[in-house]
């Protein structure tokens, strides 16, 4: 039976990433473990709070290589935050670059897309209001309608 879902990430550059995500989002690195034949960051876990994720340097010949490798990535990472605007400042301020501005969202969330150094994007979304799914369903259709 599954139970977790964690991703993991990886970067041309994994001990910068990781330095890079203590500043911006405040992880905490769990361990990591150091590839003896050169030096690569072969594994790292991480937490953001009571997430944790992975992350690891390139391996080419293991089919784990960076968005930078392959033009961008599709996927976005969702981070919940109590204090969206003040977060997102100090993920820019940590080199990330600032893609969509924090703004009030008719689901009751205030959001920003942001995307990290080593080409990760990130949603940071505070909940700003409660909300049904039929209320954000019928505001969705006023908005799109107008």
């Amino acid at each position: 039976m599954v139970r977790t879902l964690v991703p993991y990430l990886v970067a041309k550059d994994a001990a910068r990433a990781i330095e890079f995500y203590r500043k911006a989002f405040g992880a905490v690195e769990v361990f990591k473990m150091i590839d003896p034949g050169d030096g690569r960051v072969g594994h790292a876990e991480l937490t953001i709070d009571d997430s944790q994720f992975m992350l690891a340097d390139e391996y080419p010949d293991f089919g784990a290589v960076s968005p930078d490798t392959i033009g961008g990535s599709p996927v976005t990472l969702h981070l919940s935050t109590e204090t969206v605007d003040a977060d997102v400042e100090r993920a820019v301020a940590a080199g990330a670059l600032l893609l969509r501005a924090p703004k009030d969202q008719s689901f009751g969330e205030r959001s920003a897309t942001l995307q990290d150094p080593f080409g990760h994007r990130w949603m940071l979304s505070q909940t700003i209001e409660k909300i049904t799914p039929a209320e954000m369903q019928s505001r969705w259709d006023e908005e799109t309608s107008a």
